[in-house]
């Protein structure tokens, strides 16, 4: 008779924007701007600028800021995570101002470290995270552990905007 080991667990903490709900917010503000009554004559836009970036402009740098407020509003209704964006600050631009918005996207060598660090400071004992470029996986032999990872992460306060994918 022969004894199998018990099989590991995993999941991958990933940091992706779902590009297509980022899309739907831009176009819907632009929208919205093109309607509302306090953006007429202020020459208030949003566009893609490249594929991780935003530009909004307007008259002003309050303006620029209130399509800003817009965008991350269209963003929350989306269920697209605030910390996706990587929002500068209006600078003048001939006659307008120019807000530029990146969109973070992937765990940077950086954060994934201190990422691991509060797995293996504060998660269970038998939890072993691993980098894989811009993710982590995460193993244990108990599926149990596994979740305890994931409510541990929900509860930090990261800089990034996590998922976790890939549970078996």
């Amino acid at each position: 008779m022969m004894w199998r080991m018990p099989a590991e667990s995993s999941f991958d903490i990933v940091s992706k924007i779902n590009h297509q709900e980022v899309d739907n917010a831009v176009n819907q503000t632009a929208k919205e701007i093109s309607t509302r009554f306090d953006f007429r004559g202020v020459g208030a836009s949003i566009t893609w600028s490249g594929k991780t970036a935003i530009e909004i402009r307007a008259n002003s740098e309050t303006r620029a800021n209130a399509v800003l407020d817009v965008f991350k509003e269209k963003l929350v209704k989306r269920s697209v995570s605030l910390k996706v964006l990587d929002a500068g600050e209006p600078r003048p631009s001939g006659k307008e101002y120019r807000l530029n918005v990146g969109l973070k996207e992937g765990i940077s060598q950086d954060d994934a470290k201190k990422i691991s660090k509060i797995i293996r400071d504060e998660g269970p004992k038998g939890v072993r995270p691993l980098v894989q470029g811009d993710e982590l996986r995460v193993t244990s032999k108990k599926k149990d552990e596994l979740q305890d990872v994931i409510t541990l992460l929900k509860g930090k306060d990261l800089d990034i905007a996590l998922q976790f994918v890939n549970y078996r």
